[in-house]
């Protein structure tokens, strides 16, 4: 598998403010890029903390660009993935809506209650047998459902985990023009951290969009 990690942060690196509300840290040229990245995915992931964020939908905005995959026998969307240890999903969240399939990845302390009620929301669950979600686990499974391109859009959390299972293939960052600042605010990679043998990236493309800078790297 693929993986494609995108993400805009600000000119100090979050990804949003340290109330984890969403902000508008790029524009329409960056959209349209964010976009064009999606229709060629098999499947787009976030984290369980974005959906409880956000509420994203995840499916195409452009309409020309869901002909074109149904012309090419795929889906109207790419299929979604949310990983979630714990099965917190909403059964009302827009991702579990019949626009595209959704995979909700699951831990081992998933409460069985709800995962039956995201299964009956529509959701196709992928339980692992760790607290966490086991990303290795996870993506062999999804491998196996044909997901072959995988778009990551964050958190900062699941970044961290695919970068520290060695899972990224390709990293793309759009860096505005705001400083958003605060010790407490999301980064684009959280979790514990690297402190040895840290991630090495050969940057690949680096492209002016809207008032900021897209970066390129593969990993």
């Amino acid at each position: 598998m693929h993986v494609v990690v995108n993400a805009a942060t600000s000119a100090d690196g979050k990804l949003s403010s340290r109330r984890r509300e969403q902000i508008a840290i790029s524009g329409p040229e960056d959209f349209d890029r964010v976009d064009r990245i999606r229709a060629d995915s098999d499947a787009v992931m976030v984290g369980v903390g974005t959906v409880l964020a956000d509420d994203p939908s995840l499916t195409l905005d452009d309409a020309e660009r869901r002909e074109r995959r149904t012309e090419n026998g795929w889906s109207p969307n790419p299929a979604r993935v949310v990983a979630d240890s714990r099965a917190r999903t909403p059964t009302d969240a827009r991702v579990l809506d019949d626009e595209a399939t959704t995979y909700v990845l699951t831990g081992a302390d998933a409460p069985d209650e709800r995962i039956d009620a995201l299964r009956a929301a529509g959701a196709e669950i992928v339980p692992t047998s760790s607290e966490r979600v086991d990303l290795d686990a996870a993506v062999e499974q999804l491998e196996a459902a044909g997901i072959d391109r995988l778009m990551v859009e964050g958190g900062g959390e699941l970044i961290f985990s695919l970068f520290s299972a060695g899972l990224v293939d390709e990293l793309s960052v759009f860096v505005g023009s705001t400083i958003i600042g605060g010790r407490d605010a999301p980064t684009l990679a959280d979790g514990e951290g690297f402190v040895e043998e840290f991630p090495a990236l050969a940057l690949e493309d680096v492209e002016r969009l809207d008032d900021g800078v897209v970066l390129t790297w593969s990993a």
